[in-house]
C-alpha cells in the first residue's frame, strides 16, 4: 500500500519535527530516572520475519528491573514509544499494524496465521487497543505465561488476520483516532 507508506513517511517527519523537543526532554528524564542511556533497544520480529531494532524510551531500572514510576507513567501514556516515530520513518515500522513482538511468537506461525508477516509491524493497532492494559491482566493471572500463550496471543492473531484482510487507509486513520482518544 502505497498511501499507507506516504502516510508513514510524512507523519512520522511531522511527529519527530513536532516533538523532536519533548522526545529530547523525556530522553533526557528517562536517562535521569534510569540512571542509564534513556533509549531502550531490542531486537524484534518485523515484515517478512525480518529482525529490526525497535527505539522505546527505557522505564525500568537496568539494576532493579523494576519499573520505575516515572517509568509506568510513560507506559501508561505511550510516551515511552514516541521514538519508534523514527523505526515508522525508516520503514520498520508503521504506524497501524501488529505490534512488533520479540522472537518465538510471531516468526513461529504457521499456515494462514503467516499472513500476518505480511504487514509491517505498527506503534498501534486494533490488538494493542484491546490488550491496551496486558501488563495488568498478565499481573493477575495465576499462570501469566500459560495465559498469554494460550489466550491473549491466539487472540491476538485473530484481531491481526482480520486486519490484514480488511485493511485500509480509512481504517487506520480510525484506529489512530482511537487510540488518542484511549491514551489520552
Amino acid at each position: 500500500m502505497l498511501g499507507k507508506r506516504i502516510f508513514d513517511i510524512v507523519f512520522s517527519i511531522f511527529g519527530l519535527l513536532f516533538l523532536g523537543c519533548f522526545i529530547g526532554l523525556t530522553f533526557l528524564i528517562a536517562s535521569i530516572d534510569t540512571n542509564s542511556n534513556g533509549i531502550f533497544k531490542q531486537i524484534r520480529v518485523g515484515q517478512f520475519g525480518h529482525l529490526f531494532t525497535i527505539f522505546k524510551l527505557k522505564t525500568i531500572h537496568p539494576k532493579n528491573q523494576k519499573i520505575s514510576k516515572i517509568g509506568t507513567f510513560f507506559r501508561k501514556y505511550k510516551i515511552d514509544e514516541f521514538p519508534q516515530f523514527y523505526n515508522v520513518l525508516i520503514g520498520d515500522m508503521s504506524f497501524v499494524g501488529p505490534r512488533p513482538d520479540i522472537q518465538g511468537y510471531y516468526d513461529l506461525l504457521k499456515g494462514e496465521n503467516r499472513q500476518i508477516l505480511k504487514l509491517k509491524p505498527g506503534i498501534t493497532g486494533l490488538a494493542s487497543l484491546k490488550y491496551a492494559k496486558e501488563e495488568e491482566i498478565l499481573l493477575n493471572q495465576e499462570n501469566p505465561t500459560f495465559y498469554n500463550n494460550h489466550v491473549i496471543f491466539p487472540d491476538k492473531i485473530k484481531i491481526n488476520l482480520e486486519y490484514q484482510k480488511n485493511r485500509t487507509l480509512l481504517i487506520d486513520f480510525k484506529i489512530i483516532i482511537k487510540t488518542f482518544f484511549n491514551y489520552s
